[in-house]
């Protein structure tokens, strides 16, 4: 049987990847943070490699055996003030993972990468594709920042060291088991309440079930191809931020808003929510100055290749989004 090392198993792709590894019949190891409550692996028969990716030794040792090895752990985290964690997360953990799976000779890697790397659509909205890469200097954030080095890393280790690296790049996933939840996700809460007073016209995202997304990393294991990048997307999935707030909205019997705000009003309140309000409060901003810039642009994407190549499957967008606002309600953060 083989067996696959899935970091991040406990977030909200990792926990969906690993429930796909085990529909498939594979023996899976979740690499688990000590202090990680792992509640998205509760009942499932996983074994359990406490570990850190600023950790190499716990990497070394969680990797024995492993044939497969599916990196989706990483910090998603929008505010500039976690720079310094970022890139020692997502960059220096990916490079050292990447370096103890060729050291552990691990036959196939699946990379999860961001659509962070790719950048935004282009000329009047035409969705971008795997061929594109985001202008290093005009990223949003430091997040967007971490994830465009690391897939840089992933691909000049494959390169230059042959590591057997398959890179997957999920747009806007949402759904069930988002315990934080995800920005994304905070969006669905905050649209399905009904407490967005407006909405950043210019903005769009490409919305896909996480279950799709989880799938995709297995056919990329399955038949992707070693140094290509596949988009994990929906191609009916890409909406403009107005539409999204009015399905998920609409799923819970909400109003969306209805006033759009220029983009420089709302990097104003960014700017003052991110620096102060969030400070004083001790809590996330509602509007993160970088989630905001990515605001400026339409995220949207072609996820042909993905469906050809790897027979990604589509799941209804309208389905997402009740998946979502019902596993938010239950969780007690959507008003019933």
């Amino acid at each position: 049987m083989t067996l696959a090392l899935v970091t991040g198993g406990s977030g909200f792709i990792g926990a969906h990847v690993v429930r796909a590894l085990l529909e498939e019949g594979v023996e899976v190891r979740a690499l688990v943070r000590p202090e990680s409550a792992a509640r998205n692996l509760g009942g499932l028969a996983v074994q359990r490699a406490e570990g850190d990716l600023r950790d190499r030794a716990s990497l070394d040792r969680a990797l024995e055996g492993v044939e497969v090895l599916f990196h989706v752990a990483g910090l998603y985290e929008l505010v500039a003030r976690a720079r310094r964690e970022l890139h020692t997360i997502n960059v220096q953990g990916t490079r050292d993972l990447m370096l103890a799976a060729l050291q552990a000779g691990v036959q196939r890697v699946v990379h999860t990468s961001s659509v962070a790397a790719i950048g935004h659509a282009g000329w009047r909205g035409k969705p971008a594709d795997e061929k594109q890469w985001a202008d290093s200097r005009k990223l949003a954030g430091p997040y967007e920042e971490s994830k465009y080095l690391s897939e840089r890393l992933v691909q000049e280790l494959v390169r230059r060291e042959g590591l057997p690296a398959v890179v997957v790049n999920p747009t806007a996933p949402i759904g069930p088991l988002d315990v934080k939840p995800t920005p994304t996700g905070r969006l669905i809460v905050d649209a399905a309440n009904g407490s967005l007073p407006a909405y950043v016209r210019s903005a769009g995202l490409n919305i896909v079930h996480v279950r799709d997304v989880a799938r995709g990393h297995v056919l990329a294991w399955q038949r992707g191809q070693v140094g290509e990048r596949y988009i994990l997307g929906q191609k009916q999935g890409n909406l403009t931020l107005h539409e999204v707030l009015q399905r998920a909205a609409a799923v819970a019997g909400r109003e969306a808003p209805r006033r759009a705000l220029p983009y420089f009003v709302a990097l104003g309140y960014a700017q003052v929510d991110e620096r102060i309000v969030s400070r004083v409060r001790g809590r996330p901003p509602r509007a993160p100055i970088a989630g905001v810039r990515l605001a400026r642009h339409k995220m949207w994407f072609n996820c042909d290749k993905a469906v050809r190549e790897l027979r990604l499957p589509q799941t209804d967008v309208d389905e997402a989004f009740q998946d979502a606002v019902d596993y938010f309600t239950s969780e007690g953060l959507v008003r019933a």
